[in-house]
């Protein structure tokens, strides 16, 4: 292990200990989910191929990617993630949905009615995809982090980050609980850009007041 990599660690256990409510940031850029069925008329004869893991278990970043095509506009290059799902998604920032023509909700993975559907293109094929969201902001966590902060799946906290020259606090933060979930809290690039988020940039769990 390289000693920069070993003075991180130990700045990361200095900061856990200091602040109990300390929590990472992962910045989530456009990407796309897709089904078994759309995968295979999209990239036929593939299977996905891992680009990189990513920190929640059993999630990767493939090295396919496609084109997003709205009324308006397109997106080019946008990384397929994995593993398939059960029906295919589309996530992107808000400022994305002007060029492509768009009105996204915001909306928590996997909450699609009434969302607007977009064309996915490859060499290969285009097929549309009914299920375009802007990604509602949340913490992934683990059972024993849920069970140190006090919280529930679905319950609602602020964060506070504090980056170079700026101080943010987001509300409305889902808190999302899952035994094998590691500790982060996602944010699209947007939001990232607005609160001038680094690669080391930490947040601030905020507990609603009890009455």
């Amino acid at each position: 292990m390289s000693e920069d990599k070993i003075r991180q660690l130990i700045r990361q256990v200095i900061s856990e200990q200091t602040d109990p409510y300390r929590v990472p940031i992962g910045v989530s850029n456009h990407h796309i989910h897709l089904s078994q069925e759309d995968f295979d008329k999209l990239y036929p004869g593939q299977k996905m191929k891992i680009k990189k893991q990513l920190k929640q278990p059993g999630e990767f970043a493939t090295e396919q990617t496609a084109n997003i095509i709205g009324p308006t506009g397109t997106i080019e290059h946008v990384r397929v993630l994995g593993p398939v799902r059960s029906h295919s998604q589309v996530e992107i920032a808000r400022s994305e949905c002007f060029g492509l023509g768009i009105d996204a909700p915001i909306r928590l993975s996997g909450h699609l009615d009434g969302t607007p559907s977009v064309k996915i293109q490859t060499p290969d094929a285009e097929i549309s995809v009914q299920g375009v969201i802007v990604a509602k902001r949340h913490i992934h966590m683990s059972l024993d982090d849920a069970k140190r902060f006090g919280v529930k799946m679905g319950d609602i906290v602020s964060v506070q980050i504090e980056s170079q020259d700026r101080r943010t606090t987001y509300d409305d933060v889902v808190c999302r609980p899952r035994k094998d979930f590691v500790l982060e809290m996602h944010l699209d690039t947007d939001e990232a850009s607005a609160a001038n988020v680094r690669d080391d940039t930490v947040g601030h769990i905020i507990l609603p007041k009890e009455n």
